[in-house]
């Protein structure tokens, strides 16, 4: 016989001190309640930590406190740093409530799992499937240290965490056909969906203590309907959206409570006790509920508005009705490059035109956005990204992907003097990069070589990005603070000197690379009825320098009235 772990009282959660102290693992009622005096949730992979947040904490202060009815309300909770005496209290009276809903290994009802799931035949799998670092079947992660018959052994702290990574970000496919759903066929459930978050990049909002975290991350709005459920309380077998059982739903979620608490997929863990301790060392994972779509409910994702096609927007009182869609991460592409997305608020979206994509931000950074005046255009907040790279019909993890940015909230206001400069110094960035790779291109066809392939290859543009996030970044925290529009011209002003250089490091280094037959150059006929173009050496530099200095143009204007030359 095992025992218990208790995910309200046991620790499991890796909190340092708000002071900064060394982390120490705490239970979800310590975390909550003392949530003020606890730094960053640290967690072994990124992806966790919104897993974490959406499927326990959350919701556990949505059910049991309600939310903010408006900003004004959500500001008062905010203001005072911690729970009130009587949040507190709710809280307390809560977590003692529903405790025994909070064992990981409780025989009747497992939390985030189906007690009793077994497949025909009684078979397992190592627990190392629901690890998303671990080689299992297809899924064999570059440069794992393990293979697939290495034995997993999980804590419970470990198992919990991994549970609820699998209920987000499970690969696609076929899943093990367990006994109870009737449509597992031939031991095998297939079209399964990625977990829910694998379908958008998330966008957490991260304070400076857990409990701002906590709040930064709670919508205010309308409190949870009465069909609106954490997993947790929808245990009971004849419900149709019960999570106790292998049977499951293509649905809606009724709510955020239901959204943040999604089972999208049916799960055992069998723990065993060993030498070490409690350990789960093999695992069952079936087929789950599925979305049809991401609800606009959801609150932790940017949206890509789509094209209009000729069509206009809807609805009573000019909202719009335009399809949306969450808006993924790219691989290898760093957060401030996206800068139009995450500033985009609903106040003042990127409208969509007839074959161009519009962009929204978080509905959480659109409410920050509502509270600058409140929270202080000094506060320090930060915009964590992550999300998941599927390769092979998303039956394997190509990628985890997570950027964190310093965002200053003075970039959130509309019409701001911050939002402006920042939107323009990414998209400089951006055309500096493609002004490399012109100069990279005009290089090559002087020697009579094709250009880089825009998907094939690192072509140097991508080098020029590389060296300039470090200095982005550093303006982003730079401009937290700063309203003053002079202070703001310097900012840019000093940003601008500095991309001047390494651009120009990088556009050196391909100039000195090049052979000497490459300044006699090469005339290319560029079509019918067209005079040939001649590519040489010293018109492929002029051409970087004149643009150069129209992205530029403070720092050329700067050079200009000083007669510096291009390059000092």
């Amino acid at each position: 016989m095992t025992h218990g772990f208790s995910l309200t009282d046991d620790p499991w959660l890796l909190l340092p001190s708000a002071a900064g102290g060394p982390a120490q693992e705490r239970s979800v009622r310590t975390a909550l309640l003392e949530a003020h005096e606890f730094g960053d949730l640290v967690a072994e992979l990124p992806t966790q930590r919104p897993a974490v947040f959406r499927q326990v904490l959350l919701p556990v202060i949505l059910d049991a406190l309600g939310r903010p009815a408006d900003e004004r309300e959500w500001m008062s909770w905010f203001s005072t740093g911690q729970w009130s005496r009587e949040q507190r209290l709710k809280l307390e009276a809560y977590l003692d409530a529903h405790r025994g809903m909070f064992d990981l290994f409780d025989p009747a009802h497992p939390f985030g799992q189906v007690a009793g799931l077994c497949t025909a035949k009684g078979d397992t799998k190592n627990a190392g499937l629901i690890v998303a670092t671990a080689a299992t079947g297809n899924n064999v992660p570059l440069f794992a240290s393990r293979t697939e018959g290495d034995a997993f052994s999980l804590t419970p702290a470990q198992a919990a965490h991994w549970l609820l990574h699998t209920q987000c970000w499970d690969t696609a496919a076929i899943k093990t056909g367990a006994v109870g759903d009737p449509k597992a066929k031939a031991g095998k459930t297939t079209g399964n969906p990625t977990g829910p978050l694998g379908q958008m990049g998330v966008t957490l909002l991260v304070g400076t203590t857990l409990f701002e975290t906590l709040l930064l991350n709670l919508p205010a709005g309308a409190p949870p309907t009465s069909i609106d459920l954490p997993q947790w309380k929808r245990r009971e077998p004849a419900d149709p959206r019960s999570a106790a059982t292998p049977q499951w739903q293509v649905r809606v979620p009724e709510g955020l409570l239901d959204l943040w608490t999604w089972q999208s997929r049916r799960i055992r863990l069998f723990p065993e006790a060993t030498d070490e301790g409690l350990r789960v060392t093999r695992v069952l994972v079936a087929a789950g509920d599925r979305m049809p779509h991401t609800p606009e409910t959801e609150p932790h994702t940017m949206w890509r508005v789509e094209p209009t096609g000729g069509r206009k927007p809807g609805g009573s009182k000019g909202v719009t009705t335009l399809p949306r869609r969450p808006l993924r991460l790219q691989p290898g592409k760093a957060a401030w490059r996206g800068l139009d997305a995450l500033l985009a608020p609903e106040r003042q979206s990127r409208d969509a035109g007839e074959k161009t994509s519009g962009f929204a931000t978080s509905k959480l950074l659109d409410q920050a956005g509502g509270l600058v005046p409140e929270l202080g255009k000094a506060y320090p907040l930060r915009v964590e990204l992550s999300g998941v790279a599927y390769g092979n019909q998303s039956a394997v993890i190509d990628d985890v992907m997570f950027d964190a940015l310093p965002l200053p909230l003075a970039a959130l206001e509309v019409d701001s003097d911050v939002r402006s400069a920042l939107i323009e110094v990414a998209e400089q960035a951006e055309q500096l990069a493609t002004t490399v790779n012109q100069l990279s291109a005009d290089l090559r066809r002087a020697l009579g070589t094709e250009p880089i392939p825009w998907d094939k290859g690192q072509r140097p543009g991508e080098l020029v990005l590389h060296a300039l996030d470090p200095l982005v970044r550093r303006l982003l925290a730079g401009m937290r603070g700063v309203d003053d529009l002079e202070r703001i011209e310097a900012g840019q002003l000093a940003w601008e000197e500095l991309a001047w250089r390494r651009s120009w490091e990088i556009a050196d280094r391909l100039l000195q690379a090049v052979p000497v037959g490459a300044f006699v150059g090469r005339s290319i006929p560029q079509g019918e009825g067209k005079p040939e173009r001649t590519y040489r050496v010293p018109l492929a530099e002029a051409s970087f320098l004149k643009r150069r200095a129209e992205i530029l143009h403070r720092a050329a204007a700067v050079r200009r009235n000083n007669g510096n030359h291009d390059n000092e």
